[in-house]
């Protein structure tokens, strides 16, 4: 009977053991949901703060500024921490110099094409059409080659080419560029752009014509030249293989 009676205690014990061990956890529960609604709203909160603070850096007539906007950028593309104002600030520097001029007594006071490659490089992290037509505008824009360099692969990356029109800024660019002041680096970043974009591409004629005249151009080191020709080559089995299909 005792041993019973023990057993009956035990049973009792371990029941109301459980029952506060399971309430306990809801409690946790729900406190830690709690605290995650209240963590996501504060970082929302500190997101929005965080873009106005950027795009008003970004817009700052000073070079540091710049700087340090360009360096939260970065980081917040690179933690996909994109809104309405870090899109704002990236279109603001990349044509910080080309379509935003500051000048004192004629002289131009923000021409910063280093600013300038590095939003054009973030901007290709940022998949969308937006981006796409502000990497348009520098390609069309900018007389640097390295900066359109920069927006060449960028707009490669994105691969977003409507109409041919992403094509088309590229071949112009190259052109001019191949005129005034052949670089090797930008004419790389093009042949690598028409490689990623030829599967977007209608009119192939605008690529081959660009194509055939790097690789006809000795201004280019003769590594450059090379590759212009593979794709050049791959571009005509492509076209070979679906001429026969059809």
């Amino acid at each position: 009977m005792k041993i019973a009676k023990k057993i009956v205690c035990a049973f009792s014990l371990l029941s109301i053991a459980t029952f506060l061990f399971a309430q306990e956890q809801t409690v946790q529960k729900k406190d830690t949901a709690n605290r995650k609604t209240e963590s996501s709203v504060e970082d929302e909160y500190l997101s929005e703060i965080d873009g106005v603070v950027i795009l008003s850096l970004a817009q700052s007539d000073e070079y540091d500024n710049k700087l340090v906007a360009m360096q939260f950028l970065e980081d917040a593309v690179d933690s996909g921490n994109i809104n309405e104002d870090v899109m704002k600030a990236l279109n603001q520097l990349a044509g910080e110099g080309i379509s935003t001029q500051t000048r004192t007594n004629g002289r131009l006071m923000n021409n910063f094409p280093d600013i300038r490659r590095r939003a054009c490089l973030a901007l290709g992290k940022v998949k969308t059409e937006e981006s796409k037509n502000y990497l348009l505008k520098v390609t069309l824009a900018e007389n640097e080659p390295m900066v359109i360099a920069a927006a060449v692969s960028s707009l490669g990356k994105i691969g977003i080419n409507g109409n041919d029109e992403v094509v088309d800024a590229i071949a112009f660019a190259n052109r001019r560029n191949q005129v005034l002041n052949p670089t090797s680096s930008l004419a790389f970043e093009v042949i690598e752009a028409y490689q990623k974009l030829a599967e977007n591409t209608n009119n192939k004629k605008i690529v081959i014509d660009s194509l055939t005249k790097i690789a006809a151009d000795y201004h280019y080191a003769s590594p450059v030249r090379t590759k212009a020709m593979k794709v050049l080559k791959s571009l005509n089995d492509s076209s070979s293989s679906s001429s026969e299909k059809k």
